[in-house]
């Protein structure tokens, strides 16, 4: 696979490089979603077998799961050039047709946050993702004249964290869409352990566990413990992370036993304190919290979510009993109204 890398061409944090160091390159290299791999895989030997690109893939799902990596994994597993963009970067059509202009026969193209594409963007993205053809205005006013470019045949693989806000003409040009979810611990479990051996750090199965367990059931955010851990480790200890290790580690850097961090605590701490326990609209949350809507949205919502802690009502978000007993607090009786008839901007 020749990688080409963003192609915005700003340098990449040291963070994100060492997590692109972390990323599994092969199918058989990546830990966890075994229905969607399965699938993939046959979507691979069926394009190979044919000698034809894959077809076009959609990847939803929170951030953190895997999305770029299992594009670049499709890439490689094709023997073909992998380029990567992102929606908000592609501003104008021009943007869109440098790229699908230098991309040559086989390519895999990603654009991560295809959900924020430009409206007119998108639009010259439709004939070439379905008929493999540009369209270009040549020229200003009456002079203007369209110019219809061929291009070679290529993958577009598309990420995004909230398939519902990508236009469904956009959507329907993908021939397979697949949701990523949540991965179990043993699976985090396994993928500390992989990323510790790249690291070249010590690691016991205690201890590959107790940073699994407060992953939040996303392999990022496991990859980004464990590091924190490492330091930890390194600094405190002999350099070995075990369970006591791992566990001291990670109530230094403020990371529970259920993996809820501070910003976390202080999205209930505000629904309970603050607002009675709900029901709070996502804006008036945002901004007592000090973060924008979507990042409450995107990045704490879901796992508050899965885990019981929230609940998004049509009045607004509203704090569970779980929520209550994991903070050490006594929750309204049962039928009670926490919020007397409050309501908070939704």
């Amino acid at each position: 696979m020749r990688d080409e890398g963003l192609l915005t061409g700003a340098p990449m944090p040291e963070e994100d490089v060492i997590e692109a160091g972390l990323r599994p390159r092969r199918m058989d290299d990546f830990i966890g979603q075994a229905s969607l791999k399965e699938r993939l895989s046959i979507l691979i030997e069926a394009a190979r077998g044919r000698g034809e690109p894959v077809d076009h893939v959609l990847f939803s799902g929170p951030p953190g799961l895997g999305k770029t990596s299992l594009a670049g994994i499709v890439a490689n597993e094709m023997g073909s050039a992998f380029r990567a963009t992102s929606g908000p970067a592609l501003e104008r059509p021009g943007d869109l047709a440098a790229v699908l202009t230098n991309l040559d026969a086989g390519d895999v193209l990603f654009i991560d946050e295809v959900h924020r594409l430009p409206r007119q963007v998108e639009e010259v993205l439709y004939p070439a993702m379905e008929d493999f053809e540009l369209d270009i205005i040549v020229g200003k006013g009456p002079a203007a004249r369209s110019i219809r470019l061929e291009l070679p045949h290529f993958t577009l693989v598309g990420a995004t964290t909230r398939v519902g806000r990508v236009a469904p003409p956009l959507r329907d040009r993908f021939g397979y869409v697949a949701r990523l979810d949540y991965y179990l611990a043993e699976d985090l479990a396994r993928i500390a352990t992989r990323s510790a051996a790249i690291l070249d750090v010590a690691i016991t199965t205690e201890g590959a566990g107790v940073i699994a367990r407060r992953s939040r059931g996303t392999p990022r955010i496991a990859n980004r413990l464990l590091r924190r851990v490492r330091d930890f480790a390194t600094v405190r200890s002999d350099g070995t992370i075990d369970a006591d290790t791992a566990d001291a580690a990670l109530e230094v850097f403020e990371v529970d036993h259920r993996g809820l961090d501070k910003v976390d605590r202080f999205i209930l701490e505000a629904i309970i304190h603050k607002f009675g326990g709900g029901p709070v609209g996502l804006s008036t949350l945002a901004i007592a919290v000090g973060e924008e809507p979507e990042t409450v949205e995107d990045a704490y919502e879901p796992f508050l979510l899965v885990e019981g802690f929230l609940q998004r009502t049509p009045r607004g978000r509203v704090a569970t009993p779980h929520a209550y007993a994991h903070l050490g607090l006594e929750a309204p009786e049962p039928g009670a109204d926490p919020a007397q008839g409050r309501l908070y901007d939704a």
